[in-house]
């Protein structure tokens, strides 16, 4: 045998070799997308419908039926017209905290302090009762609006200047400063802002009538539904229409192309961040001067982490945002109907963690494509 002939024979049996221990070719390959930024439309759909079945079979394993409880659910968010007032009331902080999630997610800037920056937002609004006693009535709604944008705003700055400058993550630092905002807030109630006529209850004194938002007669339901109007209009209209958003789509489209397009990413980083706590700041405004009437222990049940929920069902749209924002305000509501049928009311939380969970797995999913094996 000739030396070509040993070289070519060498050759087929490691090519031989190679092809056993591949082992047999599947018709179709998993492939990474990297360009995708998600599912299709209906992705947020199939996340929903994944997660109550998914909940269903905790209900049905507890010996009850998951029709009855679900339909007891909707009935106790939509079935009256209270049940309807209170769904949007749990909407409006819903929607705030969410449109200032989203405009930071949309340059992946990943902002989950909006519970923090909720709590400093009515901390603010708040101190503008005590410390400005005398101001002219019509006064206080205006001032106590901007003195909780603004604390929202400087908070979520604290998350910004750190990451632009000094690299640090923004989940650590917008996470760790929700509970610097929490500490605060007990500290205030339970010291030097408690009223002391409430004995033992954690809160300051009760706002003046010229302290507290307009309601619609007979409800709860109060203006800061105008706050989240006016806050979707400007959100679509800034990002859809103007500079500013074109540059905040490019960024998050392709932070390299934006860089060498002359685009300052540090400054939009700081701006979106502004933006984003200022908002989450107004919800924490309308909250103690529209529902509660004070600043009290507890002013937030999770608002600023259940908006994370809404912002990703509406994929980072305002105007589907108010859509989302109602159907979680309604799984709030109607986790407390429940109860009248032996369920406790944290059957909503079981509810939303299924469906982040779900929405997070749709998101992957869709990152993913099949690829034919040619």
């Amino acid at each position: 045998m000739s030396r070509n002939m040993m070289a070519e024979a060498i050759r087929g049996g490691k090519q031989a070799g190679r092809r056993a221990k591949a082992g047999p070719k599947l018709p179709f390959i998993l492939q990474f997308d990297p360009m995708k930024k998600g599912g299709p439309w209906w992705m947020p759909i199939a996340s929903v419908a994944a997660a109550l079945l998914l909940c269903a079979l905790f209900i049905w394993a507890n010996g009850m039926n998951p029709l009855t409880v679900y339909e007891k659910m909707a009935a106790g968010a939509f079935g009256s017209s209270f049940g309807i007032s209170e769904t949007l009331v749990k909407a409006i902080p819903l929607l705030l905290c969410g449109l200032g999630v989203a405009a930071a997610y949309r340059i992946s800037v990943w902002n989950i302090g909006a519970e923090g920056q909720l709590v400093v937002g009515a901390i603010a609004a708040t101190a503008v009762t005590i410390y400005w006693p005398n101001l002219p009535g019509a006064l206080y709604i205006p001032v106590m609006a901007a003195a909780g944008m603004a604390a929202g705003a400087v908070w979520g700055l604290f998350t910004a200047y750190p990451r632009t400058h000094f690299g640090v993550n923004e989940l650590i630092t917008s996470l760790m400063l929700n509970y610097v905002a929490l500490l605060l807030l007990d500290y205030l109630v339970f010291g030097p802002w408690r009223d002391p006529a409430g004995f033992n209850f954690p809160g300051t004194p009760l706002f003046s009538p010229e302290q507290q938002l307009m309601t619609f007669s007979g409800t709860r339901l109060h203006y800061g539904l105008l706050f989240a109007f006016v806050a979707v209009v400007l959100f679509a209209v800034f990002y859809g229409r103007t500079r500013w958003g074109y540059e905040m789509k490019l960024l998050g489209a392709n932070p390299l192309a934006a860089k060498y397009a002359g685009i300052s990413v540090s400054r939009h980083i700081i701006l979106v961040m502004l933006v984003s706590g200022g908002l989450a700041g107004l919800a924490g405004m309308s909250e103690v001067s529209g529902v509660s009437h004070r600043l009290m222990y507890g002013i937030s049940p999770g608002y600023g982490y259940t908006a994370i929920i809404v912002a990703w069902l509406a994929k980072l749209n305002p105007w589907g945002m108010m859509a989302t924002s109602l159907f979680v305000g309604g799984l709030i509501v109607g986790g407390y109907s429940v109860q009248t049928i032996g369920l406790p009311s944290s059957m909503s939380l079981m509810l939303q963690g299924a469906i982040l969970i779900c929405l997070i797995g749709g998101e992957m999913l869709g990152k993913y494509k099949l690829v034919r094996r040619r």
